[in-house]
């Protein structure tokens, strides 16, 4: 189970099958010309340990709300993970 407390940022989000799981948002990063959220859940996702999240991408549909389509994309998945840490190399 993931540690978080009020101040957290949470997103809810739908399954495929209509179930709704909660995530703290990590970070937003700007890669390549898209933008990508990286999650981790509130609760344990089977199959997942508590160090990992998820990556997604979040696109603004035309009403104005965001959408979040998970990253299946190894490269891309990397490459925010990277950007992230590097983003976290500057602030130290």
């Amino acid at each position: 189970m993931t540690d978080y407390n009020e101040n957290d940022d949470i997103v809810t989000l739908t399954s495929a099958d209509g179930e709704e799981i909660d995530f703290v948002e990590i970070a937003g990063i700007a890669y390549k010309g898209n933008f990508y959220a990286i999650l981790q859940p509130v609760e344990l996702l089977d199959g997942m340990d508590d160090d990992e999240a998820l990556v997604f991408q979040v696109t603004r549909g035309t009403d104005g709300s965001d959408s979040f389509s998970i990253e299946m994309d190894e490269s891309i998945i990397d490459g925010v993970f990277a950007e992230y840490n590097r983003l976290l190399d500057e602030q130290d």
